[in-house]
Parts: C-alpha cells; structure tokens; sequence
C-alpha cells in the first residue's frame, strides 16, 4: 500500500487534528502529513495529551511541540487533570485522550481528529476482541473511518505494518519515542502482546488476524444493510423520541437481525448510551420469544423501554430511576 495514497482518507476534511504521542506510529504520521501534496488545501494542528501517569511524559509531549512546530504545525499540549483512577487504567487513559482529543478540535474547528493506529494495532484488537467473545462488529476491528463524538475519527494507516511506520521515521532519521508501558505487563494489552509470538507458531499471527477481521468486516456491512431493510419494512411510525413496529415483521427476523434492529434504534433514539452486548443479546431474546408466543413484554435496555402489545413493539424513554435526579448536561436517555 503506497503511503501518500493512505492519506486520501483525509481529503474530504478541511480541518485535521492529528494526535501525535512521540512515538514512530504517531510520529510517522506527523512525517508524511508534513510531505502530503495536498498540505496546503487542508487546516493541519498536532496534539499531545500527557497523562500525567509517568515521570518524563510532560517532557516528551514538550518535545514534540518542538518537533511539529519544526515541521509547520502548530502544536496543542493536552493535559489529563485530575485524580487518576485505580483499576482499568489504560480503558480510562483512553476515554480521557478521546475526550480532550474532541474538544481541542472543536475548538480549533477541526472536523476530523487522525491517528496512527496501524495494521499491527489491529490485530492486536481484534485477537483481544476475540479472546473477550465479540460478536462480529466487534471482530471486523478498528473502523478506517468512525465517529469520536462530534467529530470524524480517521485511521489513515491501518493497512501498514508498524515496521513500514518505524522505517519512515529513520529513513528521515528523526527521532521518536519509546513508551514503556507498551511491556509493562500490567497492563492486558502488552500481556497479549507478549502472547503473539506463540500463537503465530500455531498459525493465529498477525495476518490470519486480519483476514478474519476483514471478513468479519464484510458480513457486519452485510448484516447491517439486513437490520436496515428489515426495520424499514417493519416500522409503523417513529419521531425523535419514540418508534413502532408491526409485531409480524419482527416475528420471524433472524436473532442476529432482530438485535440490529433494536441497536439501530436504541442508538437513534439514545446516541450516548452506553448499550452492552449480552444485554442486548438477552432482550432480543426474550422479545424474539414473545413475539413467537404472543405473551405482552416490558423491559428496559440502555434507558430505553421496550414494550410489546399486540398492537406493536414500542421503543421510548424509560421513566426516571428513583432516587436518582438529573446531573446538569445529563443525557436523559442515559
């Protein structure tokens, strides 16, 4: 895959935030958005969130201020206040990056953050996925192109080998970064990491990951094109806070189906919810079986309730939880 092409992911976005750590991913990316022909057509800034989690990180994020600056770009250092949490570290440190990575584009009104997520993270996600039972969503990987809140969020290099990105940086001879916590061992990420070698001796290596995850890709857009025709054909009416559907176009959909359904629209009506897969699974099932014997159903999923009558399946807001009033800025569906 010739690099310069990979970058034509970014063509349709004016204004680019390019999370950049200090490492040969990220710095490589930094490297040939600097060269890209089309440079000039485009608002490109860099951001560097320190975590506050380890000594020297302040210093790092410092030094590739004065790496972006030298290459044009202008550099925002992001810091993660605040108390640090105890348990699931790394999950948080991510939420945190994401959040600080958005709003700085906002406000730079930059309509796509980029990073350097590359073909090595990606098997890394999806044997981790697997490990974990994902469904098929969740094996097709990271997402070349998806959504970090209000903004696009682009992964312009995940068909590259980080060995291909480490060779940019010192076919420049620029320097990088090596984060330690890549094989602290702590962390499940670099336990799994540490797992690669011999699962490739067994025939599970990064390669027979990304087939998997394209082909798990491709029957995931198969599926989701189903769900949208399936609920197009089954929905009797709908506004932005309530949809009904016809029980006899439910009935009979496939499990896998009717899950998407109801994703589609817990996701349409609820977009901040926070929707788990066994739950979804378990209230699928529970409505595919009351459809089937006709037995009324009532239930809450993702502070949505779902109520099955006769007349129709209904998704809406559930009723406030007791005792619990709403946080100023709350989602009201969350």
């Amino acid at each position: 895959m010739d690099e310069t092409r990979a970058l034509d992911l970014l063509r349709p976005h004016h204004g680019l935030l390019l999370a950049v750590s200090g490492g040969p991913d990220s710095v490589a990316l930094m490297l040939l958005c600097a060269q890209w022909a089309e440079r000039a057509a485009h608002e490109m800034a860099v951001a560097t969130v320190d975590h506050g989690l380890r000594a020297g990180a302040r210093a790092e994020a410092e030094q590739v201020g004065e790496w972006a600056r030298a290459l044009g770009f202008a550099h925002h250092l992001l810091t993660w206040e605040g108390d640090k949490p105890s348990t699931r570290i790394q999950e948080r440190a991510r939420e945190a990056r994401y959040g600080l990575l958005e709003r700085c584009a906002n406000q730079i009104g930059a309509g796509a953050i980029v990073t350097a997520h590359h073909a090595d993270d990606q098997a890394e996600t999806i044997l981790f996925r697997l490990m974990r039972g994902s469904g098929v969503s969740g094996l097709a990987g990271m997402a070349a192109e998806s959504r970090c809140g209000t903004v696009a969020l682009l992964r312009p290099l995940l068909g590259f080998p980080k060995s291909v990105l480490v060779g940019i940086c010192e076919k420049t001879r620029h320097p990088f970064f090596s984060d330690p916590s890549n094989a602290d061992e702590t962390y499940a990420r670099a336990r799994l990491r540490q797992l690669m070698p011999t699962l490739a001796q067994q025939g599970l290596d990064p390669q027979a990951l990304l087939r998997l995850g394209a082909r798990a890709a491709r029957a995931d857009a198969a599926l989701t094109s189903c769900a949208a025709a399936a609920r197009a054909k089954a929905l009797l009416d709908s506004d932005e806070r309530r949809a009904r559907f016809d029980p006899v176009g439910l009935r009979e959909l496939p499990l896998e189906l009717l899950q998407r359904v109801l994703a589609i629209e817990i996701e349409r009506l609820a977009p901040a919810a926070q929707l788990r897969l066994d739950r979804l699974e378990r209230a699928a099932l529970r409505l595919s079986q009351a459809l089937k014997s006709g037995a009324p159903l009532r239930l809450t999923l993702a502070d949505i309730l779902l109520e099955f009558q006769s007349d129709g399946v209904t998704l809406l807001p559930a009723p406030p939880r007791r005792g619990r009033a709403p946080k100023s800025g709350d989602n009201p569906l969350t």
